[in-house]
């Protein structure tokens, strides 16, 4: 593990199931467990049905590009290095939508919106560990 520069998640009792999964290299989204409603990023309430009943679910990390971008500035002096880099939507095939970025910092080789990706995990400190999309 290489010193990580970066800004870094600010872990919260909203949160810290998300992180816990990751840490352990399993993606997670939030469930309802009174509709079963899944969603993603964290809130205090389920979106559907309002429910305060929250938990995290390990989901495969599998799914569908719906779209990417490449950023051609750094808004962040520490991004700096790493211009262009890439970010990626993508559509959980057991889950909501993720933003997320791919791997090492690189396109796939033939990146195609509907292309299938996997998640993969990068360890960047002792307690994060980050999602990380690559063509499945």
């Amino acid at each position: 593990m290489n010193r990580y520069d970066k800004p870094l998640p600010v872990i919260d009792a909203y949160t810290r199931g998300y992180w816990d999964h990751a840490r352990a290299h399993r993606l997670s989204v939030q469930a309802c467990t009174q509709c079963g409603h899944r969603h993603f990023p964290a809130t205090p309430v389920c979106p559907q049905c309002l429910s305060e009943a929250l938990s995290w679910e390990a989901v495969s990390g599998r799914g569908t590009l719906v779209s990417w971008a490449t950023f051609h500035r750094a808004y962040w002096p520490a991004f700096r290095d790493d211009v262009p880099y890439h970010v990626c939507i993508v559509q959980l095939d057991d889950g909501p939508l993720v933003v997320g970025n791919f791997a090492d910092n690189r396109l796939p080789d033939d990146v195609r919106m509907g292309m299938a990706l996997r998640v993969e995990f990068e360890d960047v400190t002792p307690d994060i560990s980050l999602a990380r999309f690559v063509a499945a």
